[in-house]
């Protein structure tokens, strides 16, 4: 099973790069201009591990973040636990389209040791399907040295029930280097409370199973299952997208009862019809675990800028 994860990863990719020339000649001439740009990502957790990327992009064609083709160079710096960091370089292809009824985004790289990126694709229809792909190195102290890695495949399906209700359903599989297939399965439910502030209420349902639990030294229980009810906020001002979420639920494991789970989220986002230029940043805070301690707390922050010339 695990190898037929790798297998429609490198479809996915392998589709997007052979089509990318001919979406390239058909979207030069309504867009016409280049970008360039960067970004930063910082993580940091209670064990005092700590994950630096920057990046930098160039855009051949650029017709804003969600129709793009370009180059990114990448350099991460990982370190675990307090240790000692280990900086790697990467070299990706970024493709974007949303042109189309099927909209996508590929990065597909490589950091000199095995292919590395992300791809999605998805529809805006009513029932909204979605596709994806991600392949990283796993960012723990065994993880790092013997460079583990880690490729997710999966779905999701957003099915409205009425104007103010929605489910979304979130199906996938991780492959871990070695003998680990996790099995993930997610649920939200969304009620708009008030449409004209953007408020809505929702509940989160998460479950994953491990094939071969704690074979390396990530965070692989038999299974772990977490309920979170979560408040959330998003505006638009002037074309900015601001969005503040908070929620409290609880969490558990196979080796662990119950406990208290935690999860906030601030974004803001540069105006979607904004060709010139992009800007987005966002906090996120967590104590889903990622390491064998379960007393954890993680902190994620990005920002990124784009400008086309």
């Amino acid at each position: 099973m695990g190898n037929q994860v790798i297998k429609i990863g490198a479809g996915i990719i392998v589709a997007a790069v052979v089509a990318s020339p001919a979406i390239a000649a058909e979207t030069d001439a309504k867009a016409g201009s280049h970008a360039f740009g960067g970004d930063v990502f910082y993580s940091s957790d209670s064990e005092h591990s700590e994950t630096l990327k920057l990046g930098l992009d160039f855009d051949l064609r650029w017709d804003g973040p969600a129709d793009r083709l370009g180059l990114r160079v990448e350099r991460a710096r990982f370190s675990p636990l307090g240790q000692r960091g280990k900086t790697m370089e990467r070299v990706y292809v970024r493709i974007a389209d949303d042109d189309k009824a099927w909209k996508w985004d590929v990065l597909a790289g490589s950091d000199g040791h095995t292919a590395l990126g992300s791809a999605s694709i998805h529809n805006d229809a009513l029932i909204r399907q979605e596709y994806f792909l991600e392949r990283e190195i796993v960012e723990t102290p065994i993880g790092i040295s013997k460079r583990l890695y880690s490729t997710f495949a999966g779905a999701a399906v957003d099915v409205p029930l009425n104007e103010r209700n929605v489910v979304t359903l979130v199906g996938g599989l991780q492959e871990f280097t070695g003998d680990n297939i996790r099995t993930h399965l997610r649920a939200t439910y969304v009620h708009v409370v008030k449409p004209e502030l953007g408020l809505s209420v929702q509940l989160r349902g998460r479950y994953f199973r491990n094939s071969d639990p704690r074979e390396y030294d990530y965070y692989s229980p038999r299974y772990y299952a977490e309920v979170l009810p979560v408040v959330q906020v998003r505006r638009f001002v002037g074309g900015w997208q601001l969005l503040a979420a908070g929620g409290y639920g609880v969490q558990r494991d196979s080796g662990r009862n119950w406990r208290s789970a935690r999860y906030a989220n601030l974004r803001v986002v540069s105006p979607k019809f904004q060709k010139d230029w992009a800007a987005n940043a966002a906090l996120i805070y967590s104590n889903t675990p990622t390491s064998n301690n379960f007393a954890y707390s993680y902190l994620q922050l990005n920002f990124g800028l784009a400008k086309s010339f």
